[in-house]
C-alpha cells in the first residue's frame, strides 16, 4: 500500500481554491459571442420568410430607376425651357444661370409645374428651337413644362342620418357580440353573463336563452346552410349549437386561452376562430378537426373575417398588424404593418373587393387581394372596438367610450357622429360599444354595449339633402398619412 503524500495545509487550501476558481470562472449562463456571419444568415432567412414576396421588388425598382436615370458621359444635364438663356435645373429645385447663356430669367416658376421630357417631331430636319438640346449621340429631345393636375376628391354621396329606434335590455353583463341570421328574422347576442340570447328582430322580444358557456361569450355566428349557431368565449371553448334541439352538438378543442372572435366561411364548411393565444385556427365543421393553426401574430388576435375569394382569411391583432392568409396552405401571404396601435376590428365590404381595419390611430381601407393601401379615415380618436359596413357605402365605427362615427366608404367623409346614450340608471362611464352589425337589408344597425343593452338604429326617414346637407370642403385637401 502506497503512502499518501502529505502536503502542507497551505498547499491543500491553494489547490482547493484553484479548483473552485476553474469550476466557476466559465459562467455557463453567458450567451455565446455573436457571430456576424450567422447573424447575417439569420436576418436574410427571416427577411425571405416574412417579406419573400416583395423582397426583390425594391432591388428591381432601384435598378429600373438607375437604368432610366443613367446618362452618357457626354450628355448635358436636363435643361428647363428658357428664353435663350441656358439655365440648369437641379434636383433640389433651384436654378442657376450658366455663364455666357444670355442671362435671361428662367420660365420655371412655382411649385405646381413639373419638368417633363417630351419628344417632339422635328420639322424636316431643320434647326430646332431654343427649348431643345442635342446630346452627343445625336438624338434630339425636347423638354416641356406640363402643369400638374390638382388632386381631385370626389364629392361624398349623401347618406341619411341614423337615429336610435329601440333599446333592448335583458342581459346581466356587458353585451360582447352580435350575429343576424340569414333570413333576417332574428339575431343572437352573447354577453358577460355567459348566456346567448336569441331576439326577434322586428319586435325586439326575447325568443330563447342558451346556457352552456362558463365564461364571457365573445363571438357568435349563424350558419347560412344549416340550423347551426356557433359561439366562442373566454372559457377557451368553441361550441356548435343545433337550433332545432337548442343543444350543443359539437365542441372544437385546441385554443390555449380565451377565444375572442370567430367567422364562418361563406362557401365551404369551415370555421375560423382567433384569440388570446396569438393564433387563428381553422376548423372543419363536421369532423371538428383543427385543419390549420395560423401562427405569426405576436399578440392577441382580436378579429378574424372570412370571405370566398383570396385572401380567404384576414386577421387583425393587438401586435398592430393585419395579416392576409392563404387558406389552402395555412400560411401568411401578406403582413400589413401600417397601423401604429393595436388592431381590434377588421370588416369586409359586402360588395366591393375591399376591407377596413380599425386602430386608435386611424381606420385604414385596403384593396384585396394584395392588401394595397387605399386611404386613411381619420377622426375617431377613441379605441375603436368594432366596425360595420353596408351596401349603401356606410361605414360605422364604435368606440370604447360610447362614440359612434358614420363614414362614407368611398371618400372617408364623416357625415354623422354622436355619443350613444347609456341606459337610465347606468353611469356615463358605462358607455362603450363592443360589437355592431347591420341586418341583412343594411337598413338597421344593431349595437352591443357596456350598459348591458342592445340598441337598434335606423335611418331617419324625414331627413333630406336640404335638411342635412353634405358639409363638403374640397379646398381642404386630405393629407395622406401612412
Amino acid at each position: 500500500m502506497e503512502d499518501v503524500q502529505k502536503h502542507s495545509v497551505h498547499t491543500l487550501i491553494f489547490r482547493s481554491l484553484k479548483r473552485t476558481h476553474d469550476l466557476f470562472v466559465s459562467n455557463q449562463g453567458n450567451l455565446p459571442e455573436i457571430d456576424d456571419r450567422l447573424e447575417k444568415l439569420r436576418r436574410s432567412i427571416k427577411a425571405r420568410d416574412s417579406y419573400g414576396l416583395v423582397l426583390d421588388k425594391a432591388a428591381k425598382i432601384g435598378e429600373a430607376r438607375r437604368g432610366a436615370g443613367a446618362q452618357g458621359p457626354g450628355d448635358k444635364p436636363l435643361l428647363a425651357i428658357t428664353d435663350g438663356a441656358e439655365v440648369v435645373k437641379y434636383a433640389s429645385g433651384r436654378t442657376i444661370d450658366k455663364p455666357g447663356g444670355g442671362g435671361g430669367a428662367p420660365l420655371v416658376t412655382g411649385s405646381h409645374t413639373s419638368l417633363v421630357r417630351a419628344s417632339l417631331p422635328n420639322n424636316g430636319g431643320g434647326a430646332t428651337d431654343s427649348s431643345s438640346t442635342k446630346g452627343t449621340n445625336g438624338s434630339a429631345s425636347n423638354l416641356q413644362l406640363i402643369p400638374k393636375k390638382a388632386p381631385t376628391i370626389p364629392k361624398p354621396k349623401w347618406h341619411a342620418p341614423w337615429k336610435l329606434s329601440r333599446v333592448i335590455s335583458g342581459h346581466l353583463g356587458w353585451v360582447r357580440c352580435i350575429a343576424v341570421e340569414p333570413g333576417n328574422e332574428w339575431f343572437a347576442t352573447g354577453a358577460g353573463d355567459r348566456v346567448i340570447k336569441i331576439w326577434d328582430l322586428a319586435s325586439g322580444k326575447l325568443k330563447l336563452s342558451l346556457t352552456g358557456h362558463v365564461s364571457t361569450v365573445r363571438g357568435v355566428a349563424v350558419s347560412t346552410k344549416h340550423p347551426y349557431l356557433f359561439s366562442c368565449g373566454e372559457d377557451r371553448q368553441v361550441k356548435c349549437w343545433d337550433l332545432e334541439y337548442n343543444k350543443v352538438i359539437r365542441h372544437y378543442h385546441g385554443h390555449l386561452s380565451a377565444v375572442y372572435s370567430l367567422a364562418l366561411h361563406p362557401t365551404i364548411d369551415v370555421l375560423a376562430t382567433s384569440g388570446r393565444d396569438s393564433t387563428a385556427r381553422i376548423w372543419d365543421m363536421r369532423t371538428k378537426a383543427n385543419v390549420h393553426t395560423l401562427t405569426g401574430h405576436t399578440n392577441t388576435v382580436a378579429s378574424v373575417v372570412a370571405q370566398a375569394t383570396n385572401p380567404q382569411i384576414i386577421t387583425g391583432s393587438h401586435d398592430s398588424t393585419v395579416r392576409l392568409w392563404d387558406l389552402a396552405a395555412g400560411k401568411s401571404v401578406c403582413t400589413l404593418t401600417n397601423h401604429k396601435k393595436s388592431v381590434r376590428s377588421v370588416v369586409l365590404h359586402p360588395s366591393l373587393y375591399m376591407f377596413a381595419s380599425a386602430s386608435p390611430d386611424n381606420i385604414k381601407q385596403w384593396r384585396c387581394p394584395e392588401g394595397n393601401f387605399v386611404q386613411n379615415i381619420s377622426g375617431h380618436t377613441a379605441i375603436v372596438n368594432c366596425m360595420a359596413a353596408n351596401n349603401d357605402g356606410v361605414l360605422v365605427s364604435g368606440g370604447d367610450n360610447g362614440t359612434m362615427f358614420f363614414w362614407d366608404w368611398r371618400t372617408g367623409y364623416n357625415f354623422q357622429r354622436f355619443q350613444a346614450p347609456v341606459q337610465p340608471g347606468s353611469m356615463d362611464s358605462e358607455a362603450g360599444i363592443f360589437a355592431m352589425c347591420f341586418d341583412q337589408s343594411g337598413t338597421r344597425l344593431i349595437t352591443a354595449e357596456a350598459d348591458k343593452t342592445i340598441k337598434v338604429y335606423k335611418e331617419d326617414d324625414e331627413a333630406s339633402e336640404e335638411s342635412h346637407p353634405v358639409n363638403w370642403r374640397p379646398e381642404l385637401l386630405k393629407r395622406r398619412k401612412f
